[in-house]
């Protein structure tokens, strides 16, 4: 690019800036010049415009979008239901929406589960912040991360190799045979669930710590007079104070699971019957060059989130009028 055409682009960048910045000062001065009345309407109309318009651009229509393609073939032909007739009779879409359904009962169960416990555990001690810190740093690290970290541990070599997973040199050390365990189903998708809930328990026992210190300390101290035991206190007075943070988290991890996709492509590709929706969607969409699939499953997916959204936001909205 000589001067000449670089001074030009230059002129053209500030001239466009020019002219968008004298169309703004345009709005601007007849917005002032409105009558009061209608000014304040003015001013509310152009400052959320640019709002208005990235959310069509970037949500409402993709979203229009999906919703047609999910009824066309790969030629864009107009097919009907064959998409979601597809996804509900052959036997590998029926594996991946079996699989999305254990991903999404597995691990926000445990993880809330896991991380409430040890929230629990930890409350009061004397080293908490860095048992906390332990369990947390996991979040960290992505989901890509974590699989690649993962699959070593699960790593196997045939012929007598030395073993550089973990979990095979362990079972070498107790005389056993190594497995092939991300090739054996359905061994293979609760081992990915592993990761998963390795990843969202700190999430859970962070949220949940903080609502345990939330809960008054005058109800516990009245139940341990009534003498009642650690357990009671638990279920009676700690579990119902902190029940919305559980809500929060529970919701939270179960759209986070529904949407996984970095964990089951970096380790199994979905291969050996461990896909799940989000996986499926793309191996569809941009491998296979089924656009229709691909989007009849996610709109499956989003639908699959929309009851959790809405729960949620039922719940909130309860506690905020009992408050």
């Amino acid at each position: 690019m000589t001067t000449a055409d670089l001074l030009g682009k230059i002129i053209q960048v500030v001239a466009a800036l020019a002219a968008f910045s004298l169309v703004i000062g345009l709005v601007l001065f007849l917005i002032d010049k409105a009558p009061k009345r209608g000014r304040d309407y003015w001013q509310l109309a152009f400052f959320l415009l640019p709002a208005l318009i990235l959310l069509a651009v970037g949500l409402i229509y993709p979203a229009f979008r999906t919703s047609l393609l999910a009824f066309s073939n790969s030629s864009g032909d107009w097919v009907g239901g064959e998409n979601f007739v597809w996804m509900f009779t052959q036997p590998a879409a029926l594996i991946t929406l079996g699989n999305t359904v254990i991903w999404v009962v597995v691990v926000p169960i445990l993880s809330t589960a896991i991380g409430l416990a040890y929230a629990m555990f930890i409350d009061k001690s004397r080293g908490e912040k860095y048992f906390k810190a332990l369990v947390f740093m996991p979040m960290a690290i992505s989901f890509v991360g974590a699989g690649i970290i993962w699959r070593f541990v699960y790593d196997y070599k045939s012929g007598g190799n030395e073993q550089i997973g973990l979990l095979n040199q362990i079972m070498v050390w107790f005389g056993a045979e190594p497995v092939q365990w991300l090739q054996t189903s359905p061994i293979n998708t609760f081992l990915l669930i592993v990761v998963m809930i390795w990843i969202q328990t700190g999430f859970a026992m962070v949220i949940c710590s903080a609502a345990i210190k939330g809960v008054p300390t005058e109800q516990i101290e009245a139940a341990q007079l009534d003498g009642t035991n650690p357990w009671q206190r638990f279920t009676n007075v700690t579990l119902p104070g902190i029940r919305g943070s559980l809500v929060v988290v529970i919701t939270t991890i179960s759209i986070a699971t529904l949407k996984v996709f970095d964990i089951v492509r970096t380790m199994t590709a979905g291969n050996f019957n461990t896909s799940v929706i989000a996986n499926e969607m793309y191996t569809q969409a941009f491998r296979a060059g089924e656009q229709g699939r691909g989007a009849a499953l996610a709109i499956v997916l989003f639908l699959l989130v929309l009851p959790i959204v809405i729960y949620n936001v039922r719940v909130l909205r309860q506690q905020r009028e009992i408050r």
